[in-house]
């Protein structure tokens, strides 16, 4: 959702600079489209996701990206072991790479995450919040 979520914020601002993915922290969902509740809120919002497919976080992306965002500690502690050590000691000079989306917000925490909550549009809200904020902060 929140690719989805920044890339249209991005979009409605005319911002065309910036290059937005999501990748998974787990393998549970690799290969696996968008998930249908997902699918069916983004496509009320006017938002099309189609053809995205879950793809696994790599060490590599950490050099390629500026930023890494994610929704969670949890999603945190899997990137930890996804980064080779000397990433990792890197990691910790410098902080702001590697983030959890609220955190850019006034109030920080963990992203409420619909397949436990089952609550989409609290998400929806948690990602707006984050993906508003970090877009505010970069520009």
């Amino acid at each position: 959702m929140a690719e989805f979520v920044m890339k249209d914020l991005l979009r409605k601002r005319g911002i065309k600079d910036f290059e937005v993915a999501s990748k998974a922290t787990s393998t549970e969902e690799i290969g696996n489209g968008v998930y249908p509740p997902v699918k069916k809120l983004l496509k009320s919002k006017g938002i099309d996701c189609s053809g995205k497919f879950a793809q696994q976080m790599e060490a590599s992306d950490y050099h390629y990206y500026d930023y890494i965002v994610l929704m969670d500690k949890n999603n945190l502690r899997n990137l930890k072991w996804i980064l080779d050590r000397n990433t990792y000691e890197k990691e910790l000079s410098s902080p702001n790479k590697i983030s959890l989306l609220l955190d850019w917000t006034n109030s920080p925490r963990d992203v409420l995450d619909p397949w436990y909550t089952r609550d989409f549009n609290a998400t929806w809200e948690d990602i707006n919040k984050g993906c508003t904020a970090l877009i505010s902060a970069l520009l």
